[in-house]
């Protein structure tokens, strides 16, 4: 037990540490973790199988996923705050179209170029796992989009409406997915199921909204028994993990397999919350600095779980640029045509399609569900492989965008406490 103490402190203090080289490199935090964390990794410091120091094996670091869970059901409760109708009122038209579209179009440029590549070399990757490969594509990390906007405080009409959209997007992508594996699955045995094409993922993302919104309402009712900012964090921070419990729920009912997406629970969680509760603004405030170190252990671990041994195989990373080109075309152009499509201003239009680069944790458990395709191991490497070059390149972009757009204010300028003082003078 006392192992796993010492590598969490490791990888907290490790994740830190790096996070000030990547300051002078004027990197952003989150690429800083990941580093760290394939530093800490079975391929680098975990070879020398010092007790404690980094993850000697994938398994091990896979056995911290409940950390990693809980940290994407915090992540998610803090977008959710982004969903107040008074936001909504304002973007929301934008957000679903520009959500919408960019995740279909980018899920129909990849499948085209995979499919074309089937047909080009049929032994080298299979028509199910190019149809699922597609629908995988049209996942967006929201993890590293919010660290980059948080870290560097951003704010403006791109990341009001990139932080909706990368909501949106788990949604749009979960329905692509389950409704393409579907397909995927019918194509390998000869017949399709619209119990799985259709109605599981729709009943997924209605049952996940719903467990959602009555979280959110439950923790509404709770937080008035308390009056104490501390008791108030407290009891927020408990109904986080609940939630995040709950969403890991599967069962059955016939036929039909029945289970939630942890994002748009918590979403969801936070969404209704934040729109009911008076003081919720402030106590969002202080549940993010609670749960910083937990983002951070995240990001450490998120790297450590990154497989090198993908590049064993020639044929992967072939497979990983074709997809990782026409997935990151399909965002651009998606995004930039959807927006004008919904008349945004040009600077959102011009910017918002590389701040959807990022891709991580749900694009990795599509590629677990696609494992049982017979060419599912394939899937899986494609996608590791993307994920790796996507979260350590993808922040680093994601900022730079947001910096042309206006909406990140030059670093090295003040700090958190002159600005403080600068503000009580004032």
């Amino acid at each position: 037990m006392e192992q796993y103490l010492i590598c969490i402190a490791v990888c907290i203090i490790g994740g830190l540490l790096m996070s000030r080289v990547a300051k002078k490199l004027s990197l952003p935090a989150v690429t800083a973790y990941l580093v760290a964390g394939l530093l800490l990794g079975p391929f680098c410091l975990g070879q020398l199988n010092i007790t404690g120091l980094g993850f000697h094996t994938l398994e091990q670091a896979y056995s911290f996923g409940i950390l990693s869970k809980a940290a994407l059901g915090f992540i998610a409760f803090a977008i959710g705050n982004e969903f107040r109708l008074s936001q909504l009122k304002r973007m929301g038209h934008q957000a679903i179209t520009v959500g919408i579209w960019q995740a279909v179009i980018t899920t129909a440029l990849v499948d085209i170029a995979l499919i074309a590549l089937h047909f080009v070399k049929p032994d080298l990757l299979s028509l199910p796992a190019a149809i699922t490969l597609g629908a995988i594509a049209a996942a967006t990390a929201p993890a590293a989009t919010l660290m980059v906007v948080k870290q560097y405080k951003a704010d403006g009409p791109l990341t009001k409406l990139l932080l909706l959209v990368v909501a949106i997007d788990d949604a749009v992508g979960l329905a692509l997915f389950s409704a393409s594996f579907g397909i995927a699955r019918a194509l390998e045995q000869g017949s399709i199921s619209m119990t799985a094409v259709v109605l599981e993922p729709i009943l997924e993302i209605v049952l996940s909204l719903g467990l959602g919104a009555l979280m959110g309402y439950l923790l509404h009712l709770v937080e008035k028994f308390f009056h104490s900012r501390s008791k108030r964090m407290a009891i927020s921070v408990g109904f986080v993990l609940l939630t995040v419990g709950l969403s890991m729920l599967k069962f059955q009912i016939g036929s039909i397999h029945c289970g939630f997406s942890l994002l748009l629970v918590c979403m969801m969680t936070g969404t209704v919350f934040c729109n009911i509760c008076d003081f919720s603004e402030e106590l969002m405030n202080r549940v993010d600095g609670w749960t910083t170190p937990l983002n951070i252990l995240f990001f450490v671990i998120s790297g450590a779980e990154l497989d090198l041994n993908i590049f064993r195989n020639p044929l992967i990373p072939m497979v990983g640029v074709i997809y990782i080109i026409f997935r990151s075309l399909g965002k651009y152009f998606g995004s930039s045509i959807s927006c004008r499509l919904s008349k945004c201003e040009e600077n959102v239009t011009k910017h918002i399609g590389i701040t959807l680069l990022p891709q991580a944790g749900v694009a990795l458990g599509m590629a677990q569900t696609a494992g049982a395709l017979g060419d599912g191991a394939m899937v899986r490497n494609v996608v590791l492989f993307s994920v790796l070059i996507y979260e350590l390149v993808g922040p680093v972009l994601t900022k730079r965008a947001l910096m042309s757009a206006g909406e990140i204010k030059p670093e090295g300028k003040t700090n958190a406490r002159s600005a403080e003082n600068a503000n009580k003078n004032g």
